[in-house]
């Protein structure tokens, strides 16, 4: 018993290197889909980018129709110039009267199915058995947008505001120095409650510098006041 194995070459290191040259180039380089890559086979497809081949077996982005998806460099090759033109399958050879042969499916490509033989007349070799096809891949989904809280002092005043990548979630709003404190509390990064105590310490500072001088601008009006009323 023999049975047939087609191989499949993939994508060498100078294909790979003339496809990454391409990308850097603004091109989009055209690749055929192996075998190895299921349904798809003999189809072309556009390679979008190149991804860390460390991080997965699949690191080579092809775009295919709608979709951009990973495949391994084992199920591409460059793509012929051209269109593409499928090559029939050679017809099954012709059988010995009075033999039954038997074949074995042990590979993926198709592989003729046994031939019958009459007592008196060979009847013709039926159609080629057709090979399971794989399910086609799924779009990985793609990950929600990092979400950036932000918490800023300017003028005196403590605001925050919320980004969900570039949409802005709420616009900055004032918040009290209270608020604010309890937010840097939860922070635990040193320098930063330092540098918040700071800015407290300044503003209180400030603040009662300018208690004392109404203070003091209300005692002068309070004694102008008492003279007025003792002349009168």
């Amino acid at each position: 018993m023999v049975v047939a194995r087609t191989g499949v070459r993939g994508l060498g290191t100078e294909e790979l290197q003339a496809i990454r040259d391409g990308l850097a180039a603004g091109r989009k380089p055209r690749v055929m889909f192996t075998e190895s890559a299921g349904q798809i086979a003999g189809q072309v497809g556009q390679v979008v980018a190149l991804t860390d081949p460390a991080e997965s077996d699949e690191w080579v982005v092809v775009k295919f129709g709608r979709d951009e998806l990973p495949f391994a460099p084992a199920d591409l090759e460059v793509a012929p110039k051209g269109p593409v033109k499928k090559v029939a399958a050679p017809p099954a050879p012709a059988e010995p009267e009075k033999v039954e042969p038997e074949f074995v499916l042990d590979s993926p490509p198709p592989v003729a199915a046994p031939a019958k033989v009459a007592e008196e007349t060979a009847a013709p070799a039926p159609a080629p058995a057709q090979r399971t096809k794989t399910p086609a891949r799924a779009a990985k989904p793609k990950p929600p947008s990092g979400l950036t809280v932000t918490l800023s002092y300017t003028d005196g005043e403590w605001t925050i505001a919320a980004n969900q990548g570039s949409k802005a979630l709420a616009k900055p709003y004032v918040v009290r120095p209270a608020e604010a404190m309890r937010m840097v509390a939860l922070v635990d990064v040193p320098g930063v409650q330092e540098a918040v105590e700071q800015i407290v310490s300044s503003e209180r500072a400030e603040a009662e510098q300018q208690a004392e001088r109404l203070r003091a601008e209300l005692a002068e009006i309070e004694a102008r006041l008492q003279e007025l009323n003792d002349a009168s």
